[in-house]
């Protein structure tokens, strides 16, 4: 127990914070509720965050069910923390998130050494959760879905630099016949408009300049307005761009259903909304996309998609993509890459099919050998590949605003930010430039990222 002195020579105890370990599997969404965790436990019993697990007094597994064999993988994770829980007396395992949220008490009784099961929907718990157990010797679990209260509960924003997530809303209400989403998060909840303003504008003061406003179907957003009326994302879009501070904004993960007029003529009106859109479209097969439950046709698509570059002609498009659906077709995969040809994706997340226990795919006969899923993958992955480096050679020898948002992970003095599509950029340049919009000539496109300089005043500086 470490001792300070006081002024008279008194030496008073001081008991050490405990310390938190956080493995984060998943998108967007799961790395802004680990980070709500870790705030959340700061808050209440002083938790400082490690990312050596050894170190750790508390030993956190947040996970996601979207990709294949998720159950698997965190049993296979929560294997090698065994020798870390028996090590030290009273050291707890929590495991959250959707797997969590999906298996309950399950977890619990297939791993002995797991202290707490919860939600994505009740992180907020998480305290008197571990507390209970410390007090029964028993697990606690609690996966319930009580609607928006965790944000009610959670602690005041904390920036992390010049970006942050802001979650606008949570679960999904479209039930696509793959996704487990709605089953592990819940139907669609929307924050109230002034919650979400006042979390952006705190951010702002704290210094961030960049936000991404995040959902499951972020463009479902319908948040309630104060003295009535409701709120989609487009006006949301509107108001946060007019907050003191704020410089860009993004938003990820949207619905074509959703995607409507008010968005397009948002990309139209609003500079301060990034020149970027991840819009999933998962199949340009009417069939597939019908066995999907996407409720969409490829042309519908492709029309949104057609209006939105009129608004922004230069716009950087990501897509998602499941290759070898059941009974996914010769034709219907011709579909989907006749598709890509279309609106020429520059970026996507693809991947094989792998059916999630409890959804309605999940019964349909599944006729496409592994080979040939592998081998369609491969040929979109390429496509798409060819497609990004198209995109990027376009970008050469152009001058773009960047928000640097860090060393440079290749070091040498260089920095890092994104343009406003997304691309991150390494130049030369000083660590006092995080933070801060400055303008990079992009001078070479690689696979993974572009090189460039300073231009300007910042170049000479």
């Amino acid at each position: 127990m470490a001792t300070s002195e006081l002024p008279d020579g008194a030496a008073v105890s001081q008991t050490p914070k405990p310390k938190l370990f956080i493995r984060t599997f998943g998108c967007q969404m799961n790395e802004y509720d680990s980070a709500k965790m870790a705030d959340v436990l700061a808050a209440s019993d002083g938790y400082t965050r490690t990312d050596q697990p050894e170190e750790a007094d508390l030993l956190l597994l947040n996970t996601c069910s979207v990709r294949e064999k998720a159950q698997e993988k965190v049993f296979s994770e929560l294997g090698r923390w065994r020798e870390w829980k028996s090590a030290r007396p009273g050291r707890q395992v929590a495991v959250g998130g959707c797997v969590a949220s999906q298996e309950g008490e399950a977890i619990a009784q297939r791993e002995k050494l797991v202290d707490v099961v919860f939600g994505p929907q009740t992180l907020h718990r998480l305290p008197a959760l571990l507390s209970t157990t410390r007090a029964t010797g028993r697990p606690a679990v609690d996966v319930s879905f009580p609607e928006i209260e965790k944000f009610d509960a959670l602690p005041e924003p904390r920036a992390d630099g010049p970006t942050a997530f802001v979650s606008i809303m949570e679960g999904c209400s479209k039930y696509c016949s793959f996704c487990v989403v709605p089953y592990t998060r819940g139907e669609e909840v929307s924050r109230p408009l002034d919650d979400v303003l006042v979390e952006c504008a705190q951010l702002a003061e704290a210094g961030v300049r960049e936000i991404t406003l995040l959902g499951q179907n972020v463009n479902g957003y319908r948040g309630a307005m104060r003295g009535g009326g409701t709120c989609d994302l487009a006006l949301l879009i509107h108001y946060v761009a007019r907050l003191d501070g704020i410089q860009r904004i993004r938003f990820t993960t949207s619905h074509p259903l959703e995607f409507d007029d008010g968005l397009i003529e948002a990309f139209a009106d609003e500079p301060k909304l990034a020149n970027y859109l991840h819009l999933p479209v998962q199949s340009g097969s009417d069939r597939v996309l019908k066995l999907m439950k996407r409720n969409h046709t490829a042309d519908v698509y492709i029309d949104k998609i057609r209006r939105l570059r009129a608004a922004r002609p230069d716009i950087a498009l990501s897509s998602d993509f499941i290759v070898g659906f059941p009974g996914e077709t010769d034709a219907d995969f011709q579909a989907t890459m006749d598709l890509i040809a279309e609106v020429r994706c520059d970026s996507a997340f693809s991947f094989v099919y792998s059916e999630r226990p409890g959804t309605p795919a999940a019964n349909l006969r599944d006729g496409v050998p592994p080979e040939v899923k592998k081998q369609r993958l491969s040929i979109l992955q390429a496509r798409i590949q060819q497609l990004s480096m198209e995109y990027c050679r376009g970008l050469v020898g152009g001058t773009y605003p960047v928000l640097v948002e860090r060393a440079s992970r290749r070091g040498n003095g260089q920095m890092a930010g994104k343009l406003s599509n997304n691309r991150w950029v390494n130049f030369d340049g000083d660590e006092r430039l995080v933070g801060e919009f400055v303008d990079v000539t992009v001078s070479e496109a690689l696979s993974n990222s572009l090189r460039g300089r300073l231009a300007g005043a910042e170049a000479t500086a």
